[in-house]
């Protein structure tokens, strides 16, 4: 069975997001949430069954795609599943931001910029409140629905794309036309930055490898093309980071930031993610072999990918 598409409206630049239904072993399962707002809980309402929602699985806990899940598991009584790496997140949340907030003092922002991003992720603005008695994913997702999990990276540390019978529910990983800014954030298990560009690379053979599935994606139209979709994806990053070598590596992230958007006090979420997109940029630039080993493992290194990559190397 192909599961059913909920469009729902989000105040976010990104626009609107997708949710999915689907009945698996006889039992209604809900793929993502939308955001935490009433229009959002207006129109899911109306749309998908709650009296019978048993199984709410999300992609990845960014707002718009994990905002009503605690409502729903309130009003319902489905159980909530979270990537592993989210329900770390959730378990050490205050360790976490404190590695962040050093992580940003260490790109060269200000304990300025620091009070005002605080309030951003105390706010709720960024985090609504998360499920209670959650269950995680990878260790406790019911066999009986016959959904796999492939872990695939990149645009956050918890990305899961969810298989089904020739479907595949992506999230953000894998969009029609559109370069995501990877997510900045530290790495729990290590306490170190999260390495979004390897993490990227790495996953990349295991996107390829949903050619021929319909692909269910968490915003805009379906996926014409994995292939092209991630071959779009990889010449929107060289030419970003083509643009990025002007500014030497001596010029720190918040010098390159303020360039790009002016005061990064102005809009503290704005400049944290533009930061987000620099240091993924320089890595890549650190770095480029390994996208092109990743792309020629998967058989995508085309002609034009080539030169652009011996470009970025000169």
């Amino acid at each position: 069975m192909q599961p059913c598409q909920h469009t729902l409206p989000t105040p976010y630049p990104v626009g609107p997001v997708h949710c999915y239904s689907v009945e698996l072993g006889g039992e209604l399962v809900l793929f993502d949430t939308g955001p935490p707002t009433a229009e959002a809980r207006y129109l899911l309402s109306a749309q998908v069954d709650l009296t019978h929602l048993k199984h709410i699985i999300i992609t990845h806990c960014h707002i718009d795609h994990y905002g009503l899940s605690r409502w729903l598991a309130e009003q319902t009584g489905a159980t909530v599943y979270l990537p592993f790496r989210d329900g770390l997140k959730i378990d050490r949340h205050e360790e976490r931001l404190d590695l962040v907030y050093e992580l940003l003092l260490c790109n060269g922002f200000t304990p300025e910029f620091l009070d005002l991003f605080r309030v951003i992720m105390s706010d709720g603005s960024i985090f609504p409140p998360f499920p209670q008695n959650y269950r995680i994913s990878e260790e406790d997702l019911p066999a009986h629905l016959g959904i796999e999990i492939l872990s695939c990276p990149g645009h956050s540390q918890s990305d899961h794309v969810l298989l089904g019978d020739g479907w595949a529910v992506t999230g953000d990983i894998l969009l029609e036309g559109i370069f995501q800014t990877p997510f900045l954030d530290v790495d729990l298990l290590t306490g170190q930055r999260f390495r979004n560009y390897e993490a990227y690379c790495d996953s990349l053979p295991k996107l390829a490898g949903l050619h021929g599935r319909l692909i269910l994606p968490g915003h805009r139209e379906g996926v014409a093309s994995v292939g092209d979709c991630l071959l779009f994806y990889c010449s929107k990053l060289m030419e970003r980071a083509a643009y990025l070598k002007q500014y030497p590596l001596s010029m720190n992230t918040v010098a390159v930031v303020e360039t790009l958007v002016g005061d990064v006090n102005k809009s503290a979420f704005v400049s944290f993610m533009k930061a987000a997109e620099i240091i993924f940029l320089r890595d890549f630039l650190a770095e480029p072999e390994r996208l092109c080993n990743a792309l020629e493992e998967c058989g995508l290194l085309t002609e034009t990918v080539a030169e652009g990559l011996e470009r970025i190397r000169d």
